[in-house]
């Protein structure tokens, strides 16, 4: 892994389609943007922030979220989610991470992630089938 910089930020975005919808995905009854789907949008926001600097076969997974939802999106408008860098713990890495649409914010929080290498994670993920 190359040297991270403290403070590096990236984002994602998506336009809230019926799939997003939190009645669509199990996570409530309203046609309104989804949580589960808003706290996936920062981790690929986190995962965008970090791509630059991974090497070979070096991946992160998500070990930890902590966010608060505090607005709701209707269907057709575009949400944006921001991690930013703020800690490096050997493996492990700590972001800000927030999540706005056209009209201001509608969620932040913190999230973890851990580097990884690829393919001895997946390799010890399926040796539990056996």
């Amino acid at each position: 892994m190359m040297d991270l910089e403290i403070g590096a930020e990236a984002t994602a975005s998506l336009t809230v389609s019926p799939a997003e919808l939190a009645v669509n995905v199990g996570s409530g009854s309203l046609e309104v943007f989804a949580t589960p789907i808003m706290v996936m949008l920062m981790e690929k926001a986190a995962c965008n922030c970090i791509a630059p600097f991974l090497e070979g076969d070096e991946t992160t997974v998500g070990t930890e979220m902590n966010v608060q939802h505090t607005a709701a999106t209707p269907e057709g408008m575009t949400v944006s989610a921001k991690a930013v860098l703020k800690e490096v713990n050997g493996r492990e890495l700590v972001f800000d991470v927030s999540a706005s649409d056209s009209k201001g914010s509608i969620g932040n929080g913190t999230h973890k992630r851990f580097v990884v290498y690829g393919e001895r994670f997946t390799e010890k993920a399926k040796a539990k089938l056996n």
